[in-house]
């Protein structure tokens, strides 16, 4: 299936660009830092329509893992979609980056960072709104992403770092949304089966935002924007600042222990796994997110009172990293039913 066999969609075409552009900044900015390894470009095909471009880096200065993934892709909507997705329509779109990198340095933080876009169609024009024209019509359209941080030593300012650059942006676009999206972030990335055990120290996320009479088509697409804009404002001097940090054996051990929550997290719980997988996606794609090692102990517990013991007591017990004043507080109590 081509992508011209679709209905037309302003929009589509407005993210699919600016997608491409985030994946090439974004790899820019990590080439720099690291230092020694560049991106290595595979482009693929899926076809049932559309495709992708993979860009995986490895053993480098700074990262010893890590992939910033696009991907473009279409195609009819499968009995099997409706069922387990539980969509409507005859026609799917799906545009978005997604990346992961991990550090060798247990010092400096993994980081996950996804935004996206979903379009269904009508093929025969009926629509539940405005219709883009050409053959068939938009019939629902919604936003997601999020950014979010896993760190394995805690600091606390590096916290307060990445939670603040995305409140600002957050703030710029609704007060509300900082509050509502860190807590839906840190209420998803959960292993259930690990006593609600948080992957990380969360960030953001959001899911299923359709446009509406508060916030139109082109807010979500800003939105979108402006948090893909701010990764690297986020998690780049936090790297900086420790990717020459001295660590232990006993470290990375930890590191490699705590590398095997963020599997099990992908592998039983992620939807963006799940759907890839139940879409014919490309798995070495969708399982660019694994490390390179990992460790599963049985029952490992750290010292109590140690600094593994510390991160993982934030990881059951989320906190607020940023200190709301009443001011904000009133403020987000009154407008949080607008998203």
């Amino acid at each position: 299936m081509d992508i011209s066999q679709l209905p037309e969609s302003e929009a589509r075409a407005r993210w699919i660009h600016y997608i491409h552009d985030l994946q090439d900044s974004i790899c820019a900015g990590l080439e720099a830092v690291d230092g020694k390894e560049k991106f290595f470009e595979d482009r693929w095909e899926r076809p049932e329509g559309g495709g992708g471009r993979t860009r995986v880096i490895a053993n480098g200065g700074v990262f010893e893992k890590g992939g910033v993934n696009t991907s473009v892709v279409f195609g009819e909507v499968s009995d099997i979609m409706r069922k387990q997705l539980k969509i409507e329509g005859d026609l799917w779109f799906a545009c978005g980056l997604s990346l992961v990198l991990h550090p060798f340095n247990p010092m400096v933080p993994t980081v996950h960072c996804n935004y996206r876009m979903f379009e269904l169609y009508s093929k025969d024009g009926s629509s539940q709104s405005p219709p883009s024209g050409g053959r068939g019509a938009v019939t629902d359209r919604w936003f997601g992403g999020g950014t979010d941080l896993t760190p394995y030593y805690l600091f606390d300012e590096d916290a307060r770092h990445f939670h603040g650059t995305y409140k600002e942006v957050c703030d710029r676009f609704d007060p509300a949304f900082y509050p509502t999206f860190k807590k839906v972030c840190d209420d998803y990335f959960v292993n259930t089966h690990r006593g609600n055990e948080r992957r990380g120290i969360g960030g953001i996320f959001y899911d299923h935002q359709r446009p509406d009479a508060n916030h139109d088509l082109d807010f979500w697409i800003r939105f979108g924007q402006a948090c893909g804009d701010a990764f690297l404002p986020a998690y780049v001097p936090i790297v900086e600042k420790h990717k020459n940090d001295p660590f232990t054996q006993e470290q990375k051990h930890w590191q490699e222990i705590r590398r095997g929550r963020y599997v099990e997290f992908n592998l039983v719980h992620d939807r963006g796994t799940i759907f890839g997988l139940k879409t014919n996606g490309r798995i070495e794609s969708i399982l660019m997110s694994l490390p390179p090692t990992v460790r599963f102990e049985y029952n490992y517990q750290p010292a109590p009172g140690s600094k593994e013991d510390e991160l993982l007591q934030a990881c059951l017990h989320p906190r607020e990293w940023l200190a709301p004043t009443e001011e904000d507080k009133a403020e987000w109590a009154r407008r949080s039913n607008s998203c």
